[in-house]
């Protein structure tokens, strides 16, 4: 395991020999949740790949895509359901600035009526990034769910920084300052 600063703040991975097992963005413990869902994850220095891994995802997160470095980071999903899998696969293939929606992701699979099988796995996606899970949008386009830190709030900005949305306009009260 080690943690990294991105410019969203604290962000972590695990691995193991198989591949990157998790991703984890910024939290108010990313440390803490991360030893909590893999027990036996140790802080150390990255292996040359990991690293490669994290300086992509540092990229992304400070609005450069380094899709291919990203799409090219092995993972190990040997502990992910057989149809989250499947799931996880059409979603590295969405190039950043494109998204695509649950409907049309399960339509991929061959199964055009498991929009919601497709959300659900999403929701439990362990590689966040590297999975972009956030290019995946309701049929409306709505930003509908996203298991990180800042839920669907994160979501917008990561597909900001992809340039997939325009920012969201300014609030008529965001110069406001209090005091």
């Amino acid at each position: 395991m080690t943690l990294f600063d991105s410019a969203l703040g604290r962000c972590g991975v695990v691995w193991g020999d198989g591949g990157l097992l998790a991703v984890a963005l910024t939290g108010p413990d990313t440390r803490g949740y991360l030893r909590a869902a893999w027990p036996d994850a140790v802080e150390i220095p990255p292996p040359p790949w990991v690293l490669a891994a994290v300086e992509a995802m540092t990229a992304l997160l400070a609005g450069t895509p380094r899709d291919e470095e990203l799409r090219a980071v092995p993972v190990d999903l040997s502990g992910v359901p057989e149809f989250h899998r499947r799931v996880y696969e059409v979603v590295r293939t969405i190039p950043p600035g494109s998204t695509m929606t649950y409907g049309e992701v399960a339509a991929r699979l061959g199964m055009p009526g498991a929009a919601r099988g497709v959300g659900r796995a999403l929701g439990r996606n362990p590689l966040l990034l590297v999975v972009p899970c956030h290019r995946v949008l309701a049929a409306d386009g709505a930003l509908r769910g996203f298991s990180a830190p800042g839920g669907t709030a994160t979501k917008r900005r990561l597909l900001e920084l992809e340039g997939a949305l325009p920012p969201k306009p300014p609030g008529l009260f965001d110069d406001l300052v209090d005091g």
